[in-house]
């Protein structure tokens, strides 16, 4: 129970540290490792399948979480400042 809470501890103090890329990577890594340990288990019937399509899939993940991620775009205000904007 201890080790949970130290580890659990630490990552919410490094959580601040990510930036928004990083966080996306993040969520989509474990996103992606935790449903292909799934379907590698399930599929495989053993643990390395498992182990392997967690591996997999978060990479995957983390690939596609970045690629993914929204733009932005810039447009100039009334004073001609270039103002960063969300893109459509």
């Amino acid at each position: 129970m201890r080790k949970i809470l130290v580890v659990v501890t630490a990552a919410i103090a490094l959580a601040g540290c990510q930036t928004a890329r990083e966080d996306r990577q993040l969520s989509g890594a474990l996103l992606g490792g935790g449903t292909g340990a799934v379907i590698g288990g399930l599929a495989g019937r053993s643990v390395g399948g498992a182990v392997a399509g967690g591996i997999i899939g978060a990479a995957a993940g983390a690939i596609i979480a970045d690629s993914t991620r929204p733009g932005r775009c810039y447009t100039h205000n009334r004073y001609g400042e270039r103002v960063w904007v969300r893109c459509p």
